[in-house]
């Protein structure tokens, strides 16, 4: 059975920049507590850092470099946690601009033609067990529909949207 590791194509990491620092600054301050509330003889202390600890383990997949998150190849988009999605099954590729907050964030919609169950070619979407609470590249709006923040991935929204809609419609008559 084919693994994210043996997918060959255009793939996406998370961009490595700007993401660093806000991890390193949680994983800091949840050992802070902890020491805090171990030399000062307070527990609650302690059990305070489980919540910066689970903000750091979530976002852990952001910091690990190298690894491809999404991508696409001839057989279909590859996405991480999820599996591989068939051309034939993708209706369509597109983005949509979200102001939030004074800023603009684009997200990849991919809506199929099936439900998600039924377009995936290979399907990851059972990950060990300590990989379960870690963030994943996407989330289901509907049974057919794939949303994708691109801000976070490391080539721009436009790039990354016109790659896929070409290999789409390259691909979806093979």
């Amino acid at each position: 059975m084919a693994t994210d590791n043996d997918i060959i194509g255009y793939t996406i990491g998370y961009d490595q920049e700007d993401i660093h620092f806000p991890i390193y600054a949680m994983t800091a301050f949840a050992v802070l507590l902890v020491l805090g509330g171990v030399l000062k003889g307070m527990p609650l202390l302690a059990v305070i850092a489980i919540l910066p600890a689970a903000v750091t383990y979530y976002n852990l997949p952001l910091i690990e470099s190298g690894r491809p998150r999404i991508g696409s190849g001839q057989y279909g988009l590859f996405i991480e946690g999820l599996g591989l999605v068939s051309w034939r099954a993708v209706d369509s590729i597109e983005t949509i601009e979200l102001v939030e907050r004074g800023g603009t964030t684009h997200d990849l919609i991919i809506n199929l033609k099936k439900p998600v169950s039924e377009a995936l070619l290979a399907d990851w979407r059972s990950r060990p067990l300590l990989r379960r609470p870690m963030r994943l590249p996407w989330r289901l709006e509907s049974k057919t529909e794939i949303r994708i923040p691109l801000d976070i991935l490391d080539k721009p929204a436009s790039e990354i949207k016109d790659t896929f809609v070409r290999m789409w419609r390259y691909n979806r008559g093979r």
